[in-house]
């Protein structure tokens, strides 16, 4: 049986073909970039139908190539945090919120939880512009008198594609709306996001596998048959398929954004691990929860300076890295698109100092890309003081793929901790194909990890340890 991963990221939606032991298949890859809209006012949303669209073309890809043929399961990693508001016949009345739009404000009057320390304890979030207790009051004042229903991006994707669309534990614990223990929505965050419970997606039961509707399953026969596997949070499933999935292992992963986090084994009913308090906790599934820290800053940060600095290309590049090494003389703020949950630094508050008539375009990137080093060491710190000291720590993601000094650079900050890197470029789509396997425990065992060298040494392509 093969697998198809889809990746419904912010900047591009994938799909891949993998074999039965997740491994890839060779040129069985569809990818579409998707438009982000971002704003001076902090806005950052997608097009839910163009995006939907960008799917259903992967898909059309993939079929064309003969990939589909021997799929029995789908497997997803999609952004947590996104939700839209739908019209009465279920299509887009709004554009997709995602993770970077920093607009909502709590209403007026709104004093917020009781119990600040008991509602992080329970749904892992705070009363934040990031999840839907603050967003739903907010895209209902916008519309004026409509009530709009609201999903997130996946649910409006398969409610499209499948017979059935609920809502996963994972994605639903990213909306600040669910009790991570009793995986059902809470009470509190409910009242305060002025919803009730009806209205909300109905939550996906362990186990549970979705079809395709009959107009799709007759535009991809080859999947007819197969099982779509409830959804999984971008960054729980990048964790796994880095092979971080216990309290020894931290993936640091850097896609469009940025992130530290660990997985542990917490069964739903179980009691949940102490919670330090500037981190989120979220679902990988029924049987295992995610801890840690997200940045709005990663690859996007790269993509700006790229294109605002032009800078030199590849190996050029990266040899100018190592010469400029990460540029500490400069006081660098890496929140150019605001803070993620707890802080409420809105978008615009990147600075940059200490700048002189000598200081390059390079030396710059090198500064802003260090910077970002350093705060994920210091909520890694965090994380530790919680699970287990030190942790060993696993790089990822397209954007650190693509950078050896950046990769050298985390190992730098890093410092004492072995540091090691995942070389396989599609962690998310990976890691979500084994969560639809049941093999989350196995994936501490995955291939593909090697070691990371000095910044002013470059790369040294050790090959996998495991």
């Amino acid at each position: 049986m093969d697998i198809l991963a889809l990746d419904l990221g912010t900047s591009s939606v994938r799909g891949l073909v993998l074999d039965a032991d997740a491994e890839p298949r060779p040129g069985a890859l569809a990818r579409r970039k998707v438009r982000l809209a971002t704003g001076d006012d902090g806005a950052g949303t997608l097009d839910g139908a163009r995006y939907l669209a960008c799917l259903v073309e992967c898909l059309d890809e993939l079929a064309a190539g003969g990939h589909l043929r021997e799929v029995g399961l789908v497997a997803t990693s999609a952004q947590w945090h996104s939700v839209l508001p739908l019209a009465a016949d279920g299509t887009p009345s709004g554009p997709v919120l995602t993770w970077l739009d920093t607009r909502p404000t709590p209403p007026v009057g709104v004093a917020g939880p009781a119990d600040p320390d008991d509602y992080h304890r329970r749904t892992g979030t705070w009363w934040h512009r990031c999840y839907w207790p603050v967003r739903l009051p907010w895209l209902r004042e916008r519309a004026g008198d409509v009530s709009p229903r609201f999903v997130g991006l996946a649910e409006y994707v398969f409610g499209a594609l499948l017979d059935d669309a609920p809502m996963s534990v994972s994605l639903a614990s990213g909306t600040g709306l669910l009790d991570l223990r009793r995986l059902d929505w809470d009470a509190e965050a409910c009242a305060l996001a002025g919803v009730r419970p009806e209205r909300l997606p109905s939550l996906a039961p362990a186990g549970w596998h979705g079809r395709l509707n009959p107009e799709h399953a007759r535009r991809w026969p080859q999947l007819a048959e197969a099982r779509w596997a409830a959804p999984v949070g971008d960054g729980a499933a990048s964790n796994v398929g880095s092979g971080c999935v216990d309290g020894s292992r931290a993936a640091v992963t850097v896609g469009t954004s940025a992130a530290v986090r660990v997985i542990q084994a917490v069964p739903a009913g179980a009691e949940l691990p102490p919670l330090p308090d500037q981190l989120w906790r979220y679902r990988v599934d029924h049987d295992h929860v995610v801890t840690g820290a997200a940045y709005s800053s990663g690859g996007n940060l790269f993509a700006w300076a790229n294109r605002e600095l032009r800078l030199p290309e590849g190996d050029e590049l990266e040899a100018a890295l190592r010469r400029a090494g990460d540029a500490r003389t400069l006081r660098v703020n890496p929140r150019f698109g605001g803070d993620r949950p707890p802080g409420t630094a809105p978008a615009g508050s990147g600075e940059l100092g200490g700048l002189s008539f000598g200081t390059t375009a390079v030396e710059l990137l090198a500064g802003l890309m260090g910077g970002l080093c350093r705060l994920v060491a210091d909520d890694l710190a965090l994380l530790e003081a919680g699970v287990a000291d030190p942790m060993e720590v696993v790089l990822g993601g397209g954007a650190l793929t693509a950078s050896p000094w950046w990769r050298a650079a985390f190992a730098e900050a890093l410092v004492p901790r072995t540091v090691r890197w995942q070389r396989n470029p599609e962690i998310g789509a990976t890691g979500a194909a084994l969560v639809a396997l049941g093999r989350v425990a196995g994936a501490a065992r995955i291939g593909g990890v090697g070691g990371v060298g000095r910044p002013d040494a470059g790369d040294p392509g050790a090959a996998p340890t495991r």
